[in-house]
């Protein structure tokens, strides 16, 4: 799937990680595929690789706990601190670990947004078959809501990008947007 552009050479040149943040649900991973298609860069998804090395999230959590997750995450953070010209999607807890947003060196950060109904929506639709584990509970939105409202101050600190009512191109053009702007190319 292409996303729309002008011309190709309106794709903005620079050095540097495209970093995605944000909730689950918010389309980290799906923009994210779609923008390093775009850049001709690599992507790595943070949540399918601690999957690949160490198992499903969900087993993790429920064998280690959350610290033990979190740990895994700033292994693989520190592993990819030397690497750069990357688009990496975040797990949705990863960057609000102090110090990991540095670990990614420099470039861009983006934190995707959704309103706690859309996120709910998006995730119970999820075909992959996702277990969130965060999410677990009678009420899920419930556990959205409380979620968002502890980390909307972190996630505050990268800049904001809403996913409401847009499909995943239009979330990445809009990246790609900000990044042209940025490098002086619009």
């Amino acid at each position: 799937m292409s996303v729309p552009f002008e011309v190709a050479s309106s794709i903005p040149t620079f050095t540097g990680n495209v970093v995605l943040t944000g909730f689950m649900g918010t389309g980290k991973s799906t923009v994210g595929r779609l923008l390093a298609a775009e850049l001709g860069r690599e992507f790595v998804d943070t949540d399918d690789l601690i999957v690949e090395r160490h198992g499903q999230i969900a087993e993790i959590f429920a064998d280690h706990g959350e610290a033990h997750f979190r740990s895994l995450e700033r292994s693989l953070a520190e592993e990819l601190s030397g690497r750069e010209d990357l688009v990496v999607a975040t797990g949705g807890g990863m960057l609000l670990q102090e110090g990991l947003r540095d670990a990614f060196g420099t470039g861009r950060f983006f934190c995707l947004t959704a309103a706690s109904d859309v996120i709910v929506a998006r995730v119970l639709a999820d075909e992959s078959g996702v277990v969130r584990p965060l999410l677990a509970g009678p009420d899920a939105k419930a556990n959205v809501t409380r979620l968002l409202a502890e980390r909307a101050a972190r996630y505050r600190d990268f800049e904001q990008v809403e996913t409401d009512g847009l499909l995943p191109a239009e979330v990445a053009a809009e990246i790609l947007r900000r990044l042209r702007v940025a490098n002086g190319n619009d």
